[in-house]
């Protein structure tokens, strides 16, 4: 393998290459993506075959004309890797009852023109290749072509010497949102940051 990570949105891919990276990539197999799009009561009581048809629905994969997709995938040589959700700030249900995005924040939650990524996964095995810092980036242009004024993250930072458990990063890390241009625009709890990036 040559190593080089390319991003593709993810109608542009079948559904087996997403779920490729969702079944190899920890928590995200039972998941399917829901946290965010559903209420915890919904989540707690849709089975994963409807979270994975959601899934299927949003994503569009294998259909490169669609309008919209819900998110990015990443890609080594051949072998997919990797998945980032990223779409408008109002898609995410749960994102607007939470205070990590709002305290100390004059934001309108209704403002469809701000994106935000919430989630990454990457498949065992090709972890720490920088597979997250590529959908971190791709996700900027993503969400630019498609309209967006601004696009956000939420990441979280581990207590010095903690190990990640039961894929609590999926969130993403401040660093990676900083590498590819986000700035900290507050910081609601310890560990916790609101990362954004203007888009021009």
């Amino acid at each position: 393998m040559s190593g080089e990570i390319r991003v593709v949105p993810a109608n542009q891919v079948s559904w087996d290459q997403l779920q490729t990276v969702f079944l190899q990539g920890g928590e995200a197999a039972a998941c399917q993506c829901r946290w965010f799009r559903v209420t915890g009561r919904e989540y707690s009581e849709m089975p994963r075959e409807e979270r994975a048809a959601r899934l299927r629905e949003e994503a569009a994969c294998g259909h490169p004309d669609a309008r919209t997709t819900s998110g990015i995938v990443a890609f080594i040589d051949d072998e997919p890797v990797g998945w980032c959700a990223v779409g408008p700030r109002t898609s995410y249900p749960r994102l607007a009852t939470l205070r990590v995005p709002w305290t100390g924040r004059a934001e309108d939650r209704g403002d469809a023109d701000v994106w935000a990524v919430v989630c990454f996964a990457v498949r065992a095995g090709f972890r720490r290749r920088g597979v997250s810092g590529a959908l971190a980036a791709a996700s900027v242009d993503f969400a630019r072509e498609r309209g967006a004024r601004a696009i956000e993250g939420y990441p979280k930072q581990l207590a010095p010497g903690k190990e990640e458990v039961w894929g609590e990063l999926f969130v993403g890390t401040p660093s990676i949102f900083a590498a590819a241009g986000f700035r900290e625009v507050s910081h609601p709890t310890l560990r916790r940051s609101v990362m954004r990036r203007e888009l021009d």
